[in-house]
């Protein structure tokens, strides 16, 4: 095993690309692995990496390759639908398993491998992305200054930067299955948007309404606050939309009307543009609150939601391969603590005294 090597899995993807080309920044050199050779090998060549095709249904193949490297980004989405083959991939071969994910139900699933990882002496991390490490990190930094929380609302919102093929596929795969929080220390189904308000993020006020983002499930495991809600920017004709959304779930949820939406997502470009990205930043807000009635709020900005995560998913591979990791299933800021989001590159402002 080289010490500077990982797998790379889905690097053709609009942020493995971003992942792979960021990678000599840290010392790291993946290896570029996905299913289609004339996707990976171009990449390969441009960027001198080694690289592997592999298919995550032919398992033989795909132990051998992990066996070769300690830790392996998982960046090919829609995680619901290839993360299991990864992870128990993984297990086998006793090879670390990161993510980029943002789904709750494969948080879920992942955190009940936590005894399985803890056997084989390997850490899973997902959502080691903007989904979930700036918000995670939010949320610990509040539970620290308010010990006694009891609840906990975290946001965030970009100005500039766009929305990659990906990322529009995977919202488009969810369509129709509407949101949730975390109540009582239970995950609950509700509407998106069921809730709305106006935020100050610092750079400005902004409207943003609830969605079902990965921290109801890892903040729940960060922190241990039982009342979780995450919300988003929006403009308040768009919450309005969404506020209606119930009334059409069920013709959402029909493939033909995704597939629709799919052929209108392949026309556009892969991902916003190096110049969009570089003008972008992201915002993050979060407030928490006890029994008492006690409130704390904090908020900061960082890079755009790209950018962050090529970056945090590396500056993570790098903690592991020199062996800082915990055994089992483990989150960003659990496991790194709440300054870890000071070390991603873009991150221009931090948490307030």
């Amino acid at each position: 095993m080289q010490p500077d090597s990982f797998l790379l899995y889905g690097a053709n993807g609009y942020t493995g690309v971003l992942i792979a080309k960021y990678a000599s920044q840290f010392g790291l050199r993946p290896i570029l692995a996905g299913r289609r050779e004339e996707a990976i090998k171009p990449l390969a060549d441009k960027l001198k990496l080694p690289y592997a095709i592999l298919d995550l249904e032919d398992t033989t193949p795909l132990k051998a390759a992990l066996q070769q490297v300690k830790v392996v980004v998982h960046a090919a989405g829609p995680f619901a639908d290839t993360s299991k083959q990864m992870i128990d991939a993984c297990l086998q071969t006793g090879t670390h398993y990161l993510d980029i994910n943002g789904d709750i139900s494969v948080f879920e699933m992942l955190k009940g491998l936590d005894a399985k990882a803890k056997e084989k002496n390997i850490m899973i991390m997902p959502g080691v992305g903007f989904d979930v490490v700036p918000t995670d990190c939010m949320a610990l930094h509040l539970k620290n200054k308010l010990p006694d929380a009891t609840h906990l609302k975290l946001a965030f919102a970009s100005i500039g930067g766009g929305v990659s093929h990906g990322t529009a596929m995977t919202i488009v795969s969810r369509l129709g299955e509407g949101g949730a929080s975390r109540q009582h220390g239970k995950i609950v189904r509700e509407p998106i948007g069921k809730k709305g308000m106006w935020v100050d993020f610092g750079e400005k006020k902004l409207f943003v309404m609830s969605i079902p983002w990965g921290d109801i499930s890892t903040a729940h495991f960060t922190t241990g606050i039982p009342n979780i809600e995450t919300y988003t920017g929006v403009k308040p004709v768009v919450y309005k939309i969404m506020k209606m959304q119930g009334l059409f779930n069920g013709l959402l949820r029909m493939e033909w009307v995704k597939n629709i939406i799919r052929k209108k997502i392949k026309n556009r470009p892969a991902g916003p543009s190096d110049d969009m990205r570089s003008k972008a930043i992201a915002m993050i807000w979060g407030e928490a609150s006890n029994a008492k009635g006690v409130k704390v709020t904090d908020h900061f900005n960082c890079a755009d939601g790209y950018t962050l995560t090529a970056h945090s998913s590396l500056i993570i591979t790098k903690k592991i391969l020199e062996g800082n990791f915990k055994p089992g299933y483990q989150t960003p800021a659990g496991c790194y603590g709440e300054d870890l989001v000071k070390e991603i590159p873009g991150t221009v402002s931090t948490y307030s005294n």
